[in-house]
């Protein structure tokens, strides 16, 4: 099985660049191949693992991908300093998400067969 690490620090909102992170992660997740996938969220990036974002019907939708990679079991963590650093590391997440380190962000990366940022 195929290991996939998805690392992305674009802000949610402004570009699509998150978007295109979710997306593909839920691809991946939901592929055939069934490869295991991680999510780590930096920078401006951590802002999209906090609860009570808009949901799809009112514009927003990432807290939905989220909680959908999540119910697949795909592993979320947000930078711990970056949320620190952005005052939000006290705010609630995404249910199934947590705030994770960089030495576990270089554990998967060391586990990965492939690395994608956005």
């Amino acid at each position: 099985m195929q290991n996939v690490l998805i690392i992305v620090h674009a802000p949610p909102y402004g570009s699509e660049r998150v978007l295109s992170a979710l997306r593909l992660a839920t691809a991946l997740a939901g592929n055939e191949a069934r490869p295991a996938v991680r999510l780590f969220l930096m920078s401006d990036a951590v802002v999209a693992g906090l609860a009570n974002q808009v949901d799809a019907a009112a514009g927003g939708g990432l807290r939905e991908m989220i909680e959908a990679l999540v119910a697949q079991g795909v592993p979320v963590k947000l930078c711990r300093t970056c949320a620190q650093a952005r005052g939000v590391h006290e705010l609630p997440l995404i249910v199934g998400t947590a705030i994770g380190t960089l030495p576990e962000l270089a554990q998967w990366t060391l586990e990965a067969d492939k690395v994608l940022t956005f």
